[in-house]
């Protein structure tokens, strides 16, 4: 994606002098309950404010989601980057657990570097929360990973190092965890397309690349679902929405299938772009959630987000057009909710 930090000065101005770093505030002691998911509509936390948590990525320990992302509330310090986290036990009502990553630019970074993409993942054998971004320039010429690390899961997060992975070039991120437990790291190498690599057994590294996908395509997304892997991805067109398009392999390693449309190609997948697939197996049923972003690069604070169980199976995966929704997380059954 562009650079998503350039604001206009007089936006900036604007928003520092207003009292609260979020919108759509509730009066204090009044909680927001949610009962149905609302693709592309402004998501309340339990606070009544816009979640903030774009680029994001979902982490599930025990029965209660985590949920990290960009940070991109009005009333931040620009020299800053941060990373929210959330967390709920439906996948619908959030509470704001602070903002866990407050970081200046690191070693020789300068103003306007970037921070995205945040991914967390919990090691059992270290019992540490590690978390992967997209670090890069402006320009995007660095194109590396940093991590940070932290004791608990809405602990402050320690930046640590960057690095390219495995040596290559690393744009948009993404995570998998597969049903064994191994962790993933997906990243876009361009130009040669997107690789899928495993961590090292501490997290702190990535320690072997399990395939090149060569397909130019970032907003990287995996799901194992009956026997196949499923990716997903979008084109590289900046903040513009397009048409995300999905493969299948019978494993990690492939062979990966020729990418095709996740959804009608006139409609630019909504006006999304993919950042994870999660899956939620219940006592009676298995649900696929893709989780989109829309961008909003003139009014970042207010960018959307765009969850929606998808239609998948037999090696075939479809977006449904958005439309109101709500899910059972103990049974994992979920079901459109008519107007």
């Amino acid at each position: 994606m562009k650079n998503k930090y350039g604001l206009p000065y007089f936006v900036l101005l604007f928003s520092l002098l207003l009292p609260n770093g979020f919108i759509n505030a509730r009066p204090a002691g009044k909680k927001t309950k949610l009962e149905i998911f609302q693709p592309g509509e402004s998501w309340p936390d339990q606070d009544g404010n816009h979640i903030q948590a774009h680029g994001g990525g979902i982490l599930k320990i025990n029965k209660t989601y985590f949920w990290y992302g960009e940070q991109r509330g009005k009333g931040l310090d620009p020299n800053f980057r941060y990373v929210s986290c959330y967390s709920s036990k439906d996948l619908l009502n959030w509470k704001f657990r602070g903002n866990v990553v407050k970081m200046l630019p690191p070693d020789s970074l300068t103003s306007g570097w970037i921070l995205e993409r945040p991914k967390v993942y919990y090691n059992p054998g270290t019992k540490k929360y590690v978390m992967y971004f997209h670090l890069d320039d402006k320009g995007y010429k660095v194109a590396q990973v940093g991590i940070a690390v932290s004791d608990k899961p809405d602990g402050d997060f320690k930046f640590v190092r960057r690095f390219r992975p495995l040596g290559h070039e690393s744009r948009d991120i993404g995570q998998f965890i597969d049903d064994d437990g191994t962790a993933y790291l997906v990243f876009e190498d361009r130009p040669y397309g997107f690789r899928i690599a495993r961590l090292s057994k501490d997290y702190m590294d990535v320690e072997k690349e399990m395939t090149l996908v060569k397909a130019h395509m970032e907003g990287g997304a995996i799901v194992h679902y009956q026997g196949l892997y499923y990716s997903i991805g979008s084109a590289l067109t900046g903040w513009n929405a397009n048409p995300n398009k999905y493969a299948t392999a019978p494993t990690l390693e492939g062979p990966w299938t020729e990418f095709r449309d996740i959804a009608p190609p006139e409609t630019k997948t909504y006006g999304s772009q993919s950042t994870m697939l999660i899956k939620v197996t219940g006592s009676r049923k298995t649900t696929v959630i893709f989780l989109g972003d829309i961008w909003r690069p003139k009014t970042q604070y207010d960018s959307r987000y765009l969850w929606m169980p998808l239609n998948l199976g037999d090696g075939k995966l479809w977006l449904p057009e958005p439309q109101p929704w709500k899910m059972n997380i103990k049974t994992g059954e979920s079901s459109v909710v008519k107007k």
